[in-house]
């Protein structure tokens, strides 16, 4: 039994090992090669962004931003989009009007 629990703790340190090795990686290099946030990160930047809008609802995520390490694009109730940029942490770096969504390019709010 000690031989098989000590094949499942490597293995586990492995695997851990390998996800913060990429989290690192997209951190450092903040590429914009938009990927969508997944998992438990979506979960908490999608409150996040949410808490700082104060309305709206979640219409797109990127990870490893070029502004941030994450962005969320919050769709307000009257159908302008914001993006919501995110550090490590989840605390709200800037918002910004999404220049896609709409012609009006002033930053929102910036932190």
């Amino acid at each position: 039994m000690q031989r098989r629990t000590r094949w499942i703790v490597v293995g586990t340190l492995v695997t851990l090992t390998a996800g913060v090795g990429a989290s690192l990686g997209v951190a450092g290099g903040l590429s914009d090669d938009e990927r969508p946030i997944t998992g438990l990160a979506l979960e908490r930047a999608s409150a996040a962004a949410l808490a700082a809008t104060g309305t709206g609802r979640v219409t797109e995520t990127e990870l490893g931003d070029e502004d941030a390490l994450y962005e969320v694009e919050v769709t307000l109730d009257d159908g302008r989009a914001v993006d919501v940029h995110l550090d490590a942490n989840f605390a709200v770096t800037s918002q910004v009007a999404d220049r896609d969504a709409n012609n009006d390019v002033d930053p929102i709010k910036d932190r």
